[in-house]
Order: C-alpha cells, then sequence, then structure tokens
C-alpha cells in the first residue's frame, strides 16, 4: 500500500498548492481542448476531384504535344538524304542507324551478364549503325532474350531458364552475333 498522503496546513496553503499543480493532461483531453479552440477543418479535396485535375493537366499536356507535332521540322536524317543525293548502300546505312536492339538478360547470374555484353560490343563493331539497349525495363527471372526494340523480330528467346543455364551456356555467342547482323543488313 502506499504511504498515506501529508494533509496540508491551512486552507490557503492547500489552494496555493492546488493551484500551483498543473491538471493532468490525457489524449482524450487534448482531444477536446483541440477541437474547441480550433477552428473547423479545412475540407479534404476529394479523390474524384484530384482525378480530374490531373485528367485535363494530362489532356492540357497532350495537346500542346499535338500543337509541336503539327509544325513541320526536318530531322538531320532527312536533310543528309536530300543533300547527298542518297546512293542506295547510304540509304541502309541511315535506315540501320535507326535500328536499335534489346537484350534483356537476368540479374541472377553473372553469365547472363557477360553474354549481354558480349552481343553489345559485337552489334557496336559491326559499323551498320546498331545502337544496344541492355535491359531498359526490369528483366524477367531466368530470361536472355535478343529482339528488336517496339516489338519487332525477336532473335533469341530463352525464358525461365533454371541453372546451371544449359541452353544459354551453349548458344555459340559470335555466330548468335553474326545471324543477327545477317538479318539486320536483309531487311534494311
Amino acid at each position: 500500500m502506499p504511504p498515506a498522503k501529508r494533509k496540508a496546513e491551512g486552507t490557503a496553503a492547500a489552494a496555493a498548492s492546488s493551484a500551483a499543480a498543473p491538471m493532468r493532461v490525457t489524449r482524450a483531453a487534448a482531444k477536446r481542448a483541440a477541437a474547441s479552440s480550433d477552428p473547423p477543418p479545412v475540407p479534404v479535396v476529394k479523390k474524384a476531384a484530384k482525378k480530374a485535375k490531373v485528367a485535363a493537366a494530362a489532356k492540357e499536356q497532350k495537346r500542346n504535344e499535338k500543337e509541336n507535332e503539327d509544325v513541320p521540322v526536318e530531322s538531320e536524317n532527312k536533310a543528309e538524304e536530300k543533300e547527298e543525293g542518297g546512293d542506295a548502300s547510304e540509304k541502309n546505312v541511315l535506315d540501320a542507324s535507326n535500328k536499335t536492339i534489346v537484350v534483356e538478360h537476368c540479374k541472377q547470374c553473372n553469365s547472363f551478364k557477360t553474354r549481354a555484353n558480349l552481343v553489345k560490343v559485337g552489334l557496336e563493331k559491326a559499323d551498320i549503325g546498331i545502337t544496344v539497349i541492355l535491359n531498359p525495363e526490369k528483366p524477367r527471372k531466368g530470361c536472355f532474350e535478343i529482339r528488336q526494340e517496339g516489338g519487332g523480330k525477336k532473335f533469341i528467346t530463352l525464358l525461365d531458364l533454371k541453372r546451371p543455364f544449359k541452353p544459354m551456356k551453349d548458344l555459340d555467342m559470335d555466330k548468335v552475333i553474326s545471324d543477327i547482323i545477317e538479318e539486320i543488313s536483309k531487311t534494311s
């Protein structure tokens, strides 16, 4: 049991001690005090209104992009074609420069990365104007795929590979690179 409290001597001392001691503040008491003294809360923007604002901003941005597209602008490649008169071989090089190859490789093992780098170096050395992008998006697990950007032709697709990645390791990368170069030069 706790010890008994002392009685204050006289009523004046008791009144002074009760005035000096602050009241105990609980969470509920603090909420009541805040609710009575604060002005009414600002209404929260509803999700529908927020979505409408975002949609309006997107429409405005699209409208601005369309206005910019309507203005005729010659690209550098088209200007070069007009200036040079355009041999067939030069046009092929210009067309191939617009080609982009995507190499998607899993990050699970370094063997994926080394093969992807071999393909990148081999295609860029070929001097047919190909740009190679490694993993533009998050790669799929156990995936090694070489394809043209924008849903074009898929040169190699190995999906859901499990260790020890035998189908990928059995590939002759020099042959794969030469086949890709050959197919691209045919189409351009």
